[in-house]
C-alpha cells in the first residue's frame, strides 16, 4: 500500500505539468493554424511540415529546459526576468488569438514555416520555455520531460488528423475552442508575471 502514495503524488504532478503545457502549447489552435498555412501544400509536403515543426519545437524546447538557466546566466538575466517576458509576450499573443482569426495568408510563408514559425515560437515560444522552467523546479524533470513528450505527441496528432478535425469541429468550431484557450493562456500569463515579479 505505501508504493500508492508516491505513485499519486507523481500522477498529480505530471497531471499538473500535462495541463499547463497543453494549455501553453495549444495543440487544437495548432491545428487551425497547421490547416489554415498548408492548404494549398500537396499531402506528401504537408507530412513533412508537420514532423520538421514537431521536432524542431521538440528541440528547441529540451534544448531551454535543460540549458536554460546556463543560457540565462551567459546574457545576464535571471528565470524571473524570463517568466516576466514571456508572460507579456504571452498575453499578447493570448489577446490576439482572442480578437484576430488564427490563420495566416499562404503568400506570406517562407516554404519552411514548418520550423519558423510552427516549430518555433508557435510550440517552443517563450511561454513554452518559461513554463517547462517552472514546471521543472515545481513537478520535477521527469513528470515534465513525461508531460511535454505527451503534448508534443498531441500535436503531431493534430497535425496528422487536421484534415478529419476540420470536418468533423469545422474551421468555426475550431477558432471557437481556441478563444476559449486563449483566455485560459491570459491567466497563466498573469500568474507568470506575478511569480516572476515576486522573485
Amino acid at each position: 500500500m505505501g508504493y500508492k502514495r508516491p505513485m499519486a503524488i507523481w500522477g498529480a504532478g505530471f497531471l499538473r505539468a500535462f495541463i499547463q503545457l497543453f494549455v501553453t502549447i495549444d495543440p487544437i489552435a495548432l491545428a487551425a493554424i497547421f490547416l489554415a498555412m498548408s492548404r494549398d501544400v500537396d499531402l506528401k509536403e504537408r507530412a513533412h511540415i508537420a514532423r520538421q515543426a514537431t521536432w524542431t519545437g521538440g528541440f528547441v524546447a529540451l534544448l531551454f529546459m535543460f540549458f536554460g538557466a546556463a543560457i540565462f546566466a551567459a546574457v545576464g538575466v535571471s528565470v524571473s526576468d524570463f517568466q516576466i517576458a514571456g508572460g507579456l509576450i504571452l498575453l499578447i499573443i493570448a489577446g490576439r488569438d482572442i480578437v484576430q482569426s488564427v490563420t495566416m495568408q499562404p503568400s506570406m510563408l517562407s516554404e519552411d514555416f514548418g520550423v519558423v514559425p510552427l516549430g518555433m515560437p508557435l510550440i517552443a515560444g517563450p511561454a513554452t520555455i518559461t513554463t517547462l522552467l517552472l514546471l521543472e523546479q515545481t513537478q520535477g524533470v521527469v513528470q515534465t520531460l513525461c508531460a511535454l513528450a505527451l503534448n508534443l505527441l498531441l500535436v503531431a496528432l493534430a497535425f496528422a488528423y487536421s484534415d478529419r478535425l476540420e470536418k468533423l469541429v469545422t474551421m468555426t468550431g475550431l477558432r471557437a475552442i481556441s478563444k476559449i484557450i486563449a483566455l485560459l493562456l491570459a491567466a497563466i500569463a498573469v500568474r507568470m508575471i506575478r511569480r516572476g515579479m515576486a522573485g
